[in-house]
């Protein structure tokens, strides 16, 4: 027997259409890439959204689709999300910090017909443009005062193209199950590979991420998202700001502290998500300038794991409460926040800080389990590791054209790259990528909690930890250390630094300063180039006894 309730798919049009009745004069305000800050509001959004809709099927475009986007957070690529997305076409996000060759082949991959870009990256495309042979129109997503025909032959521009069509577009009428989105992964190993979101699955992220017990928002909430849209949905902020109302305020390209601290003041911003990285500069700036957050209340910190010393920084210097959160494409991408249980709520705040430094726990819509090697389920008793696995109905179940073959296990789980431990309260911690934990006699190491220690340093600017070949140990940990600029340190301050704070055995054989820790397109440490770089280092402990006479 099925139930009698109306048939409604889910799909995302509808939660821009919400926006627009219910939270119709809510500003949207970017800080444009012309330069300007400029203000609009979810109606206007939604109504040239819908000019937009018009304009691509003017162009061709049929459901299904690829329409791509290189840009940053602007009102101009929400209207560009939703009108591609409304009309059943898929909207595909670039990482503009992808190297031109890799951007150029994900673009063939996905056999992107449309692509829409900020003026930042007309340059690269046109050096690159007939290596996109599948893409038969750039839109550049500015007005005809900044075009420039010489910049980009047969460009199209943005603001011309909503002016000659109509707001009068009919959205949605498909099955909810339909291709919404298509991001690729970073590719640390071989090709990346695309994520293909339905809408069913976005409308299901969505309504999870607004619970209190995940990114907790409301209409009263003034939201700056400064991960970036091609990060996975700005982790579905677009989405679910839209769905509840809340004011957006869009970065833009300038994402220095500075920047950031201005944005934040300026708009009265409560709510902000960003990857370590950004919030490392902001904390900078504010203490060089003495200055302070007065309405900003709750940051979350995902992409990389959350340093100790940041954490009580945001919570002991300025009052901000700080949620850890973790996830990836693959899951939309929240899998788990750190947010409080009902026994955690009841500790001291020293307490509760050891579990605001792990990822967290799940929320409804996403399961998760611990395996070893061999596929055997593992204890959550927090200190067994384990590989990561995770389903639910906004996590991935093949890749885009079928990349990588059968990803899932006899159970339906992702396996996610990571090895991780779960505590008796469900909480998650991360450990390691599976390709970056440390081999050492038999045992695992952790190189993400020793370099959350050691950035903690008052000399350090950012760390990494690798592991080095050993004869007798397989591998043994070495610690690469950036300065803050104008110090100078030694191996064994850091050393010291770490002495009681991890397992003696864990401690690293060397300490190596280095003038650049490199990061990836998504702003993590990118492990993969610094072992080519290291590639002819030897242990100190590992090189061989030099003979006496």
């Amino acid at each position: 027997m099925l139930g009698l309730m109306q048939n409604w798919p889910l799909t995302v049009d509808k939660i821009l259409d919400h926006a627009k009745s219910w939270h119709g004069d809510r500003e949207i305000v970017s800080r444009s890439v012309e330069g300007p800050v400029v203000r609009t509001t979810y109606a206007e959004v939604h109504a040239r959204a819908k000019r937009l809709s018009n304009a691509l099927k003017g162009l061709g475009v049929q459901p299904g689709d690829r329409v791509a986007t290189l840009a940053w957070n602007t009102a101009r690529h929400i209207e560009a999300w939703y009108g591609i997305m409304g009309i059943g076409a898929v909207c595909h996000t670039l990482n503009p910090r992808l190297f031109a060759e890799q951007l150029c082949y994900i673009i063939n991959h996905a056999e992107d017909k449309v692509l829409f870009t900020d003026l930042t990256f007309l340059p690269v495309l046109l050096e690159h443009r007939a290596q996109m042979p599948t893409v038969k129109h750039v839109i550049v997503m500015t007005d005809e005062a900044h075009m420039d025909p010489a910049a980009y032959p047969g460009a199209l521009c943005f603001e011309t193209l909503l002016a000659e069509n109509s707001a009068d577009c009919v959205w949605g009428d498909f099955d909810e199950n339909t291709a919404a989105g298509l991001c690729y992964t970073s590719g640390t190993t071989g090709n990346p590979k695309g994520v293909l979101y339905s809408h069913r699955s976005n409308f299901i992220h969505t309504l999870v991420t607004m619970g209190q017990d995940v990114m907790g928002l409301s209409a009263t909430d003034t939201v700056l998202p400064v991960v970036p849209m091609f990060h996975a949905n700005a982790w579905g902020l677009a989405f679910s700001c839209s769905a509840v109302g809340a004011k957006l305020v869009m970065p833009g390209m300038k994402l220095d502290g500075a920047s950031v601290y201005e944005l934040l003041e300026s708009e009265a911003v409560t709510f902000s998500a960003a990857v370590p990285t950004v919030w490392q500069m902001l904390l900078a700036y504010m203490r060089e300038t003495n200055s302070r957050p007065s309405t900003l209340q709750r940051v979350v910190i995902g992409g990389s794991a959350v340093p100790e010393a940041l954490v009580r920084a945001f919570r002991d210097d300025y009052g901000v409460s700080v949620t850890h959160a973790w996830g990836m494409t693959e899951t939309s991408p929240l899998g788990t926040l750190a947010t409080p249980t009902g026994k955690i709520a009841k500790m001291s705040p020293e307490e509760q800080l050891r579990f605001t430094l792990k990822q967290g726990r799940p929320p409804i819509g996403i399961e998760l389990k611990l395996v070893n090697d061999a596929g055997e389920r593992l204890p959550h008793d927090g200190t067994t590791f384990g590989r990561l696995m995770v389903r639910g109905p906004f996590v991935v179940g093949e890749y885009f054209k079928g990349d990588g073959g059968e990803i899932l296990d006899e159970e339906g789980y992702f396996d996610t790259g990571d090895v991780a431990t779960i505590d008796e309260y469900g909480f998650m911690q991360i450990t390691d990528r599976a390709k970056d934990v440390i081999k050492s006699g038999g045992e695992w190491i952790s190189t993400i909690e020793i370099e959350n220690l050691a950035v903690g340093h008052p000399k350090a600017a950012l760390c990494a930890v690798i592991g080095a070949a050993h004869p007798k140990w397989d591998e043994r940990p070495v610690l690469l250390v950036k300065l803050e600029p104008g110090v100078d340190a030694t191996k064994e301050e850091f050393l010291a630094f770490l002495e009681g704070k991890i397992a003696k055995w864990w401690t690293p054989d060397d300490v190596v300063f280095v003038d650049d820790i490199p990061l990836g397109a998504t702003g993590k440490i990118d492990k993969k180039l610094i072992r080519e770089r290291m590639k002819g280092y030897v242990l100190p402990t590992a090189a061989p006894a030099k003979a006496t006479a």
